[in-house]
């Protein structure tokens, strides 16, 4: 029996109830979903596997007191198949046990779903469109950057497991006075000058300038203007090409990259994503005129200020290419927008949710914007080839992908957070991506002497899972599926790696005490049988909980 089950054989007995007393002709005001029976897993293990409150909600508009309805609740609920006991406690709780072989049927559903366990439709029908890391295409990518990486990238696997459609999207800045720099500085290498004031240092510009030189042999004929524009096209595509590969090395993969310069680009008519974004906009009634430039009156929707749209030199503004980039993103079927930005960026939370509303949206709904703080890992060396910065190319190496994506998934986004780099190489408990590993590694270690012992899952007897660490982990199992829901609703991958290591600690536990490979000569029986379906399960939903966090799940450490 799944706490699904369970929370629908309880909606069943209330709305009996109420149907039972409108017939009696008693005013019910008491409107319920199968949703809105919330479970939860008792603190002691005494208590039983479940406990509800339901009936301390529903008893005053039925017109009962709680624990007189908790008692009708838990009676009907005794009767119902898999329900060991039902019982009331303290002021209306219901505390419940499930028999084991209704517990225990969950190994084989687990097994049987595979990946997919895990896996619902909370978010269904949700089209979801996250931007995350965007980083100025002018360098490699660093510390700064990894963080919101792999929170970002968690977030769109947690959001699609819970049913939505996830578009990963990476918004390339690539027009502006910065890239001018770039190709200044780039090019300023090629001719073996200093680095031009308010450009960019490092050793990273003379490889850039060494590969450009590769590609095109008689850069230095060329006139000051055309030179400079083919040094930095040629070193923006080489270095966007490496931060792609960074990327894709850290198991993070964009479904969309945006140039910025496409909504300055004209089009057959002269006009731009941003000149038609201004019409909208003059078409929500949010756009005048004042000072020789034109405004959005983001006030309307709580900003602090009116945004200059366009200059009074007819310049646009880095506010009108954020305004005709989100509704491009609207225009190609995203209903709901996740924008993750730095430290730095709290000023845009007001600016962004002001667009949305200047744009027709609902600021509440349409859009969502969250704001990630520091990280600092001890003793981190500035990159060699940037110079000024901790290259995530580096970390990686240092410290390896699996620990750095477990690690800065582990904290919620608000949380500033500060890496000890020997604890995440040590292989002890107190490291927690080894400690998990570590448990899915035990469990295919289990499988493959199961299998070298003659135990496989030829047969399955759930009732035979009576052991209280077995009842445990089971009870843990179960609530997998809430975890992944939550964390997609609440944007908080963090969630999933705090339940795979309670998930870790309970194994372990179970693992120390109960044998899947019988001892000696002692013969394989069904419940060796039924543990290695058990053990199974729970490498699988340890697996399950790993890949949402794009960590691997090692089968041998």
């Amino acid at each position: 029996m799944t706490p699904a089950d369970l929370s629908r054989a309880l909606y069943d007995l209330v709305t009996t109830i109420v149907e039972r007393r409108r017939a009696a002709g008693d005013e019910v005001a008491l409107e319920l979903a199968p949703e809105q029976i919330v479970l939860e897993r008792p603190k002691l293990r005494e208590h039983g596997d479940w406990a509800s409150n339901i009936a301390m909600r529903a008893a005053k508009p039925l017109g009962t007191s709680p624990r007189e309805l908790a008692t009708e609740l838990a009676a009907g609920l005794a009767a119902v198949d898999g329900v060991a006991s039902a019982e009331v406690a303290g002021p209306g709780f219901i505390n419940i046990r499930l028999d084991a072989a209704a517990a225990g049927a969950l190994a084989r559903t687990i097994v049987e779903a595979g990946a997919s366990y895990g896996h619902g439709d909370a978010l269904a029908g949700e089209t979801i469109n996250i931007e995350f890391v965007s980083a100025n295409p002018t360098g490699p990518l660093h510390i700064g950057h990894t963080r919101w990486a792999a929170l970002g990238d968690s977030i769109g696997r947690v959001l699609r497991a819970a049913g939505a459609v996830v578009a990963n999207e990476y918004y390339i800045n690539d027009a502006g006075a910065q890239m001018d720099k770039f190709g200044e500085s780039v090019l300023a290498a090629a001719k073996g000058e200093p680095t031009p004031e308010g450009g960019y240092p490092g050793a990273y510009i003379a490889e850039l300038a060494a590969q450009v030189l590769e590609r095109e042999p008689h850069l230095l004929e060329f006139d000051d203007q055309v030179a400079l524009h083919t040094a930095r096209e040629i070193a923006y595509e080489l270095q966007l090409a490496e931060i792609s590969a960074s990327l894709e090395r850290f198991n993070v993969h964009f479904d969309v990259w945006t140039s910025e310069r496409r909504l300055h680009a004209k089009d057959a008519d002269g006009l731009s994503a941003i000149d038609t974004a201004l019409e909208r906009l003059r078409a929500q009634g949010h756009v005048y005129d004042a000072e020789d430039a034109v405004w959005v009156k983001t006030t309307d929707f709580g900003d602090d200020k009116d945004r200059v749209f366009v200059r009074g030199n007819g310049v646009p503004t880095y506010f009108a290419a954020d305004a005709a980039y989100y509704l491009d993103k609207g225009d190609r079927g995203f209903r709901h927008k996740i924008y993750l930005l730095g430290a730095d960026h709290h000023g845009y939370v007001h600016r962004l949710k002001a667009l949305a509303g200047a744009a027709g949206d609902d600021p509440k709904r349409d859009i969502e914007v969250l704001i990630g703080q520091l990280v600092s890992i001890n003793g981190a060396k500035l990159s060699k080839r940037a110079g000024n910065i901790i290259e995530l190319d580096d970390l990686q190496a240092w410290l390896g992908t699996d620990a750095l994506r477990y690690t800065l998934a582990r904290y919620p986004a608000d949380s500033p957070i500060a890496i000890d780099p020997e604890v995440l190489k040590r292989r002890t408990n107190d490291n927690p991506v080894f400690y998990v590993q570590y448990a899915h590694a035990r469990t295919a270690a289990v499988a493959r002497n199961a299998l070298a012992s003659g135990v496989d899952r030829s047969a399955f007897a759930p009732e035979l899972l009576e052991h209280e660490t077995e009842s445990a982990l089971l009870g843990a199992l179960q609530e997998f599926p809430r975890i992944v829901a939550q964390a997609a609703e609440l944007r908080e991958p963090h969630r999933i790696a705090r339940y795979i290591e309670e998930l870790a600690g309970l194994y372990h536990r179970w693992y120390d005490t109960c044998r899947v490979i019988p001892l000696g000569d002692e013969p394989v029986t069904d419940l060796h049988r039924t543990r290695l379906w058990l053990n199974d399960a729970t490498g699988q939903v340890v697996r399950n909980g790993l890949d949402l966090l794009g960590v691997s799940a090692p089968e041998r450490m």
